[in-house]
């Protein structure tokens, strides 16, 4: 009989050649499955299912409740073959989910985390370069920060000033023109990554600092040390992230500050959200709609300019 991690590689196979990355699951349900194999357990039962995934503590309940879907995935998959392995019922940790309110920077937040990337020491100066024009591409993209790791060097057409996102979110690829000051900070960083590793070792245009492509984990383990260096989070015990200001949020505020922009203008923001729906690849464009009523300034904003026009 197979073990369960040899499952496990043929489970992330199977899904990824149906078109899914499945990145952060693959990497928690290798967790899981050693917690499996510590337990000396063969199949997956619901009560070990649970029991591992409220291992975490000092988090939120959604968290284990994402980790908990996970395995129920692997288990549904799993128990087709085998029916001794144990589904999770849906809801066993009764979560709602909610979307979480976006945290919008200021033009000097933004700045001081990149400032604050740049005074920090750093094993690898290209760990430093790689947060740092992350930052400031998600800033001036509004891109999700696995699109931007995911980019390959093939995806970055700095002559056209083109981003190319594929199958993303909800499998959707999209085209994403860039400024050209974004077109100067990517040039840049093309060429001191050649000059520290000659031809690529990876295919992704950013890169850690062994030249491999970047663990999207270790990424926000550096924006939460940059965060709290410079203020935007605070401090939390145990060595933990703890709270604050996301790589996300960075996304919700480019969004919010289009919005912004045209409501100020005047413009008619039903005409032009569709085209903001196009630009995040969003699924539908009442996703986009969203953030008005996430953000309280800006619903303020939309309620004084439609009143405007009654």
């Amino acid at each position: 009989m197979k073990s369960l991690q040899a499952r496990l590689t043929a489970y992330v196979a199977a899904r990824r050649v149906l078109g899914t990355r499945l990145e952060e699951p693959a990497k928690t349900l290798r967790h899981f499955v050693r917690f499996l194999t510590r337990k000396k357990a063969r199949f997956i039962t619901v009560a070990l299912a649970l029991e591992w995934s409220q291992q975490s503590q000092g988090v939120q309940r959604a968290t284990w409740a994402r980790k908990l879907s996970m395995v129920r995935q692997f288990a549904r998959w799993l128990s087709a073959t085998d029916p001794r392995h144990q589904v999770p019922p849906p809801r066993l940790l009764d979560v709602r989910h909610r979307r979480g309110k976006p945290y919008i920077y200021s033009d000097q937040e933004i700045g001081r985390l990149m400032a604050e990337v740049a005074r920090l020491k750093w094993r690898s100066r290209i760990n430093a370069l790689t947060l740092h024009t992350l930052i400031g591409l998600l800033a001036a993209t509004g891109l999700r920060p696995g699109e931007a790791a995911a980019l390959e060097i093939g995806d970055v057409d700095l002559q056209a000033g083109v981003l190319i996102v594929r199958e993303s979110k909800f499998g959707k690829s999209r085209q994403v023109p860039i400024h050209s000051s974004t077109v100067a900070a990517l040039k840049h960083y093309a060429q001191e990554r050649e000059q520290l590793f000659g031809h690529p070792i990876s295919r992704r245009f950013f890169v850690s600092g062994r030249g491999t492509a970047l663990d999207m984990g270790t990424v926000r383990c550096w924006y939460c040390r940059v965060s709290r260096a410079c203020g935007l989070r605070k401090a939390a015990e145990g060595g933990r992230s703890g709270r604050g200001p996301r790589l996300q949020d960075l996304r919700h505020t480019f969004a919010t500050r289009r919005l912004v922009e045209w409501y100020l203008a005047g413009c008619d923001v039903n005409v032009q959200m569709p085209k903001l729906a196009t630009y995040l690849g969003h699924s539908s464009v009442e996703c986009t709609y969203w953030y008005i009523e996430a953000v309280p300034a800006l619903l303020e904003l939309a309620a004084s300019r439609q009143g405007g026009r009654s």
